[in-house]
């Protein structure tokens, strides 16, 4: 399943995510820190979407009140429910 996120309050623009059931099988992230987040998607691959949403959930980015790890998770939480409908 293929799922598409427009992210808020963060310097990334999108997080595109290919699931395999409930795995990463694929995740880009476009704009924000791209050495950081291409490192990231590289580690995600092949996770439990709810260990990466475990781990990601409420980072910080400063005094921002999200970040791009943030961000990811709220697009994997919404990927996953998509997938349940």
């Amino acid at each position: 399943m293929k799922y598409n996120y427009k992210t808020k309050g963060t310097c990334s623009r999108e997080v595109q995510l290919e699931l395999d059931g409930d795995r990463i099988q694929d995740m880009k992230v476009i704009g924000g820190c791209n050495g950081n987040l291409k490192g990231i998607c590289a580690l995600v691959k092949g996770m439990k979407a709810q260990d990466v949403i475990d781990r990601f959930s409420g980072v910080r980015c400063g005094f921002k009140s999200t970040s791009c790890p943030d961000q990811i998770a709220k697009a994997l939480r919404e990927a996953l429910k998509k997938k349940d409908i």
